[in-house]
């Protein structure tokens, strides 16, 4: 009988004791330490394979007539800049500023398409005064923030000052240029707008390997040249866009006369230049460009 009572009392102590040692324990094992006391979804645990980026600097070159901020952004640290440049026409070549943001996306978006011995800046809005004027707002939008009247859209063609900025550089100037078969002002004189100070300034300071500008809309790749014809150079980066976007080539836009034309004057100061022109005034054509982009990006980090 001792024995019996003996066995039992041992048998309840290690019940007990089975009791005691899993209590603790979560049939879910550790996930269920992972869900925060504040009542937060849990946190899924980092893999260590988030998605890298480039680093981008944005910098203010200057400033609007209204005082808004002309930014660009910049990749990479290479001695060789590739400059680009999109909105100089504002709100009436509103996809020029979306296909700029596009550059910047890819960009940081893909880290090692910018040479070592490169580094590529884009100015998105270089008249944010004529885009704010027709969308309201400087900054990031999407097509469909643009309103459809079309006397909207050309109004944000000029800046403040009813000024066509691409008749305001130093090139062929005249104080009134024309636009299709319209007259419009060229400024007061040469670089009398502040957005184009601003660019002048960053050129003489940065002294850029080579330019590309966004326009709209004829489709094509278009070379500069100012009173010494067009350069070796602006003719191999002309090939070379036209030929990796599949955009034509052109050797001079001879639709109409353009006086003080920014990519002309880029040529004046001896900087190889393009324009881009997209083929409407709503698509980027992001396809295009983007190979155009990575053909002279590949090309000067070959240089």
């Amino acid at each position: 009988m001792k024995k019996t009572i003996i066995a039992i009392i041992v048998l309840a102590l290690a019940l007990v004791g089975l009791y005691l040692g899993t209590r603790g324990s979560s049939p879910e094992g550790d996930m269920a330490t992972t869900t925060p006391a504040t009542g937060d979804a849990p946190v899924a645990p980092s893999t260590g394979e988030e998605a890298k980026t480039a680093e981008e600097t944005v910098s203010v070159i200057g400033k609007s007539g209204e005082g808004r901020d002309i930014t660009a952004s910049t990749f990479g640290t290479g001695e060789r800049e590739i400059l680009f440049i999109g909105g100089i026409h504002g709100g009436y070549e509103w996809n020029t500023t979306l296909v700029a943001y596009e550059t910047i996306d890819y960009l940081k978006a893909t880290p090692g398409i910018v040479p070592a011995n490169v580094k590529a800046t884009v100015i998105p809005v270089l008249n944010p005064d004529g885009l704010y004027r027709t969308i309201g707002t400087t900054t990031r939008f999407t097509a469909s923030d643009v309103p459809a009247a079309l006397e909207k859209q050309i109004a944000g063609r000029f800046n403040a000052r009813a000024v066509d900025l691409n008749r305001n550089f130093d090139c062929d100037w005249k104080s009134s240029g024309v636009w299709q078969n319209k007259k419009v002002s060229g400024g007061s004189k040469a670089f009398s707008e502040p957005e184009s100070q601003a660019v002048k300034k960053y050129i003489e300071e940065q002294k850029p390997a080579a330019a590309i500008v966004w326009f709209s809309a004829a489709g094509g790749v278009y070379a500069s040249s100012c009173e010494n014809g067009v350069s070796a150079e602006t003719e191999t980066i002309t090939k070379l866009f036209a030929d990796a976007s599949l955009y034509p080539s052109f050797k001079s836009f001879d639709f109409y006369e353009t006086t003080g034309d920014i990519a002309n004057w880029f040529a004046k100061k001896g900087i190889p230049a393009i324009s881009v022109l997209l083929s409407n005034h709503t698509d980027t054509e992001w396809t295009k460009n983007q190979k155009g982009i990575a053909a002279l990006l590949t090309y000067y980090g070959q240089k």
